[in-house]
């Protein structure tokens, strides 16, 4: 909370870009945590989530209005594109959540406002009659608020009954079947959901950049997310802890190594391939605020 007093505007933008990884990390853990799929496409429903916002920009720079926009534009798009993606599981889900990111990224290239150069946004307002945030630390700070808000979300959503099933269906899906629910339409609304958190990740990545483009849905946002899910083994906590971290090592400490971000970050790809699950899970144990 005491951040934008402690450190230079610098760092203080790079916590707020964790945060909105951390707010993607819960996205893909509410798949690959709960429902056992692993999706490699997360960062197309940010990017839409982040036109969204950015439209709605033109009109009002109201940062909650902007959220629950992008919010829903997310889960929109999740909704149409997860008919498809919900029918696979295993590495196929992981393929098909992998073409359908590459497919928004070559449309919000070709049709997105503003083409590959993107779109430049105004500053975001917190709340009706306060100015713009002009400064790094206000910003992080509405982005923390808005994470928080989030977590409290994900976290009634994770002790919910329906997260219960989806466990279930991650666990032996013909036995949740024979029960009389229906595996696919619980997965379709955990897409949907996740895909909305998503969305939420993309409005508050325009608060903090106030930028958006094509590149907001590359395929290496993607990988990030799912690492730090992964990285969280299950608990939502531990992929928000993961995505710091990972945002960390790729701009922070790359930056210590003469701009080498990307190879740390790939060697932190590696470490969590070859890492046993659960010494991951020991690692993410080490946080006394963690839930499961």
């Amino acid at each position: 909370m005491g951040l934008p007093w402690l450190v230079n505007g610098y760092v203080i933008s790079l916590a707020a870009t964790g945060l909105v990884m951390a707010v993607l990390a819960m996205s893909a853990q509410v798949l690959v945590g709960l429902a056992g799929l692993p999706p490699l496409g997360q960062a197309a429903y940010l990017a839409v989530g982040a036109y969204t916002a950015a439209t709605i920009a033109t009109v009002t720079s109201l940062g909650p209005i902007q959220l629950l926009a992008a919010t829903a534009g997310g889960a929109v798009a999740a909704a149409v594109t997860g008919l498809l993606a919900v029918r696979a599981r295993g590495t196929t889900f992981l393929m098909v959540t992998f073409g359908l990111g590459e497919l928004v990224h070559a449309a919000a290239n070709a049709w997105a406002p503003g083409g590959s150069e993107g779109v430049h946004t105004p500053p975001v307002i917190a709340l009706p009659g306060l100015p713009a945030m002009v400064r790094p630390g206000w910003v992080y700070l509405y982005v923390l608020a808005c994470t928080l808000l989030i977590g409290v979300a994900v976290a009634l959503l994770v002790r919910s009954r329906f997260a219960l099933l989806l466990r279930g269906i991650a666990a032996h899906e013909p036995r949740v079947q024979a029960t009389g629910h229906h595996p696919g339409r619980l997965l379709l609304a955990a897409y949907v959901l996740a895909g909305g958190i998503a969305g939420a990740a993309g409005a508050l990545s325009i608060a903090v950049t106030r930028y958006v483009s094509p590149a907001d849905a590359a395929m290496g946002i993607s990988a990030l997310a799912l690492a730090a899910a992964l990285i969280g083994s299950g608990s939502m906590t531990g992929a928000c802890a993961g995505a710091i971290l990972l945002v960390a090592a790729r701009d922070w400490a790359g930056g210590l190594l003469a701009g080498h971000g990307t190879t740390l970050l790939g060697l932190c790809f590696l470490l969590l391939a070859y890492l046993p699950r659960h010494r991951l899970a020991d690692l993410t144990c080490r946080f006394p605020w963690r839930r499961p």
